[in-house]
């Protein structure tokens, strides 16, 4: 039994503010402690379930946030970044599982630090839905063959992921109270539920569902600047869609995540000119 797992840092128990979660704030090493701890509470609780072999993808932001001198030793460890398929990195159809740990709402929702794969996109739908991280990342996993047999993060990623992921088992480890506010688990009541519902993730595989793969798709980005949309636009495919947002049909889940990368990328450049123009003395 083969066991992948992409974490991220968001839905996290304890954490809640941008401090937190970017390199540099005063908070991001404790929320490197608790994304490590709940990391292993997932691993250790895949091996209960009757795990042979545990792959972790590090997902969030510059993708090497975990302690791995920390991490149970039975797991490997992909991380750093960029990475050709994201939070999706080294998923194949040899995988019979898939488990989301960490995950968080998505752009334009009420939920804690809600975004989808960037900060720089202030809207991000797919075939006309608002899309998650975790729902782009559970379309690429199906298109393996791999369903995703558990979701941890806040109650608004919990009750999409429970409404929309066929079988799926989740673990709400906190209640979004703002953006950057959140009623939160104690971070040892939240690694014991993580845990116990990992091992019942993996014994319960079979019944868990492929999350249906469109035939079409159709990516909507909207961004916080012009110039981003504007640089952008100079993707081949891409059309601008008013002065905030662009639009492209793509064939595969794999040119979805590489035009996602794309994207964030042109937007990070975007804001850093526009920021060091505006924060020039």
């Amino acid at each position: 039994m083969r066991v992948y797992i992409s974490v991220d840092m968001e839905g996290i128990s304890g954490i809640a503010t941008y401090d937190q979660v970017i390199r540099g704030g005063s908070g991001y090493p404790r929320a490197q402690l608790l994304m490590t701890a709940e990391t292993n509470a997932a691993i250790e609780g895949a091996f209960d379930g009757g795990a042979t072999e545990v792959l972790v993808n590090d997902s969030h932001g510059t993708m090497d946030n975990l302690l791995h001198e920390q991490l149970d030793p039975r797991a490997r460890v992909i991380f750093g970044s960029p990475k050709a398929f994201c939070m999706a990195e080294g998923l194949t159809s040899d995988f019979d599982v898939a488990l989301y740990v960490g995950y968080h709402a998505p752009a334009g929702s009420e939920g804690v630090l809600a975004h989808s794969f960037s900060g720089y996109f202030a809207s991000f739908h797919v075939n006309g839905d608002v899309a998650s991280e975790a729902s782009v990342n559970a379309m690429f996993a199906a298109t393996r063959g791999v369903p995703v047999g558990l979701v941890t993060g806040d109650d608004v990623i919990c009750g999409i992921a429970q409404s929309t992921f066929p079988g799926v088992r989740t673990v709400q480890v906190k209640e979004a109270r703002g953006v950057m506010a959140a009623n939160s688990l104690s971070p040892q009541e939240a690694r014991k539920r993580i845990r116990e519902s990992s091992a019942a993730a993996v014994r319960g595989v079979g019944g868990t569902r492929l999350l249906p793969v469109p035939d079409r798709i159709h990516l909507e980005i909207g961004f916080q600047t012009p110039l981003a949309a504007e640089l952008v636009e100079a993707v081949p495919g891409v059309i601008r869609t008013s002065n905030l947002s662009i639009s492209r049909e793509l064939d595969s889940t794999e040119d979805l995540l590489g035009m996602i990368a794309t994207s964030y990328n042109l937007a990070g450049v975007a804001a850093r000119t526009v920021y060091s123009l505006v924060n020039r003395t």
